[in-house]
């Protein structure tokens, strides 16, 4: 929750000085909403008049988040458990929980779906860009996993058969892990080809390489 702090003082530089050493923070920090610029008056003391102003505490990227994701899961009647793990450029957001499993949604697409809202929602935010990764009860690092021992076998077949084969579609981060696993391989390579959301990954034998052992 934004904490907030009407402060009144003879200058508006005053008490926004005054309202940041109350809130413990400093100007970079807060928004500041001038709601009296106040006056000297006539003669400078009759009718005299102070400065009033609103500083509010900017929200850490913390409070973005949480904010962000608590009336999803409210509309959505879950109840998750947030664990937020600062990187260098990086925010990974572990969702834990008894029910947090509907998060995922049909091959991730749900919970691929929250991450780009909230990359969108921190980003624009913040200064910069972060990367950031929703995860819920370590399913991607299991998919990733999945996804690893899929292309190599796949790759195996390719060489075998010396016949392409045509993946089913995958959102663009899964494609990713299937090219970056592939992307050295002596025998294969890969491609992706059709429309979102049904673009699919091709993994094709390389002609001209020999006999794979």
């Amino acid at each position: 929750m934004q904490r907030s702090i009407i402060k009144e003082a003879k200058t508006v530089d005053e008490a926004i000085r005054l309202a940041c050493e109350e809130l413990e923070t400093d100007i970079d920090n807060v928004d500041v909403e001038i709601i009296n610029e106040g006056n000297k008056g006539l003669l400078g003391f009759i009718g005299n008049k102070n400065a009033v102003v609103k500083v509010t505490i900017k929200p850490g990227i913390d409070d973005i988040i949480v904010d962000f994701l608590r009336p999803i899961f409210e509309k959505m009647e879950i109840t998750a458990n947030l664990d937020i793990i600062h990187e260098e450029d990086c925010i990974t957001v572990r969702l834990t929980g008894d029910d947090v499993g509907i998060v995922i949604g049909r091959r991730g697409e749900t919970l691929d779906s929250l991450q780009y809202l909230l990359s969108l929602v921190v980003n624009r935010k913040t200064d910069g860009y972060t990367r950031v990764i929703l995860d819920v009860a370590d399913y991607r690092q299991k998919r990733e996993k999945t996804l690893v021992r899929l292309a190599n076998r796949v790759a195996e077949k390719v060489v075998r058969y010396r016949r392409n084969v045509t993946l089913e579609p995958m959102n663009p981060y899964e494609r990713r892990i299937i090219h970056s696993t592939l992307q050295n391989h002596k025998y294969v390579d890969t491609q992706s080809i059709g429309e979102e959301p049904n673009r699919k990954v091709v993994v094709r034998y390389k002609q001209g390489n020999g006999k794979y052992h």
